[in-house]
């Protein structure tokens, strides 16, 4: 069941981020979650960060991009801590956040990623991808100013 869900939810982002393109219409990385539906609390986290304009910039960036439920998943309180601390935020943000378009096809096993946080990231591709210990459930939704992957955990930089 939780599979079954799981494939459509995928399917309909893929589907969202495609027709897209399809109509001449390429989003930008804020608008193309925005339009997905599953990332309302991440959206919220970046206009509470201030990273608007920068993930609507030229890029381009690649977005490992938790979904509403990596973040229900998280402590409770943890968010609504982050939300009043807008430089944590961002730090945190910024961790999901990668120079560049790194497409599924580029990534390796064991690969590490700086991200514009300035921490690095562990990618792992035996058994599936994972970013850190998150794994990536939707990999390569394009978007006019890089990609997004969408994972199921909010990753936290290292302290």
């Amino acid at each position: 069941m939780f599979r079954r869900t799981f494939m459509a939810t995928t399917a309909a982002l893929a589907l969202t981020a495609t027709s897209a393109f399809a109509d001449g219409h390429s989003k930008d990385i804020v608008d193309t979650a925005v339009e997905a539906g599953t990332f309302n609390t991440l959206v919220a986290a970046v206009e509470a960060a201030g990273l608007v304009e920068t993930l609507k910039g030229e890029g381009p960036f690649t977005v490992f991009a938790p979904t509403d439920d990596a973040f229900a998943a998280l402590p409770e309180g943890t968010v609504e801590g982050l939300l009043a601390d807008p430089e944590a935020l961002a730090a945190v943000l910024t961790y999901h956040v990668v120079a560049g378009k790194v497409m599924s096809g580029d990534l390796s096993d064991g690969m590490m990623a700086t991200t514009v946080n300035g921490a690095d990231v562990t990618i792992m591709t035996e058994g599936g991808v994972m970013v850190n210990e998150a794994n990536v459930i939707a990999a390569d939704v394009e978007a006019s100013n890089g990609v997004i992957h969408v994972i199921d955990a909010v990753i936290l930089p290292p302290m």
